[in-house]
């Protein structure tokens, strides 16, 4: 079965921090871009970051430039959204995604989601 599957959300204060992780099953993320996506209640889902396939130059939201980091481990099929000073208006559902572009179409698969809650 072909899935993601984050973890590492919970309830922080402001100022702290959390590391959330994205675990592929029943495929490698080495050839996918991999972004990672949150969605407060009421609001529409937006992209924080992403890194690409190749370990191109990772891109951040501009809410979260300088407090959060993403990267990846090909050996352990996961990726990491490093999350530090953190602010209450962080509070949502994290979610990841996999893309990957081939001839013809493309290929996408999501996470379930964490929930990540920052009180102030």
């Amino acid at each position: 079965q072909l899935q993601l599957v984050e973890s590492g959300g919970g309830s922080v204060q402001s100022g702290g921090s959390l590391r959330l992780s994205c675990v592929a099953s029943g495929f490698t993320l080495d050839l996918y871009a991999i972004g990672w996506f949150r969605q407060a209640p009421g609001k529409e889902r937006e992209g924080v970051s992403c890194i690409g396939s190749l370990d191109e130059t990772p891109y951040y939201a501009d809410s979260v430039k300088g407090r959060f980091t993403i990267s990846r481990d090909n050996a352990k099929n996961t990726v990491y959204l490093q999350m530090n000073t953190l602010k209450p208006e962080d509070t949502a559902v994290y979610y990841c995604r996999a893309h990957r572009a081939v001839a013809g179409g493309e290929y996408n698969y999501w996470g379930q989601g964490t929930q990540v809650t920052v009180s102030s």
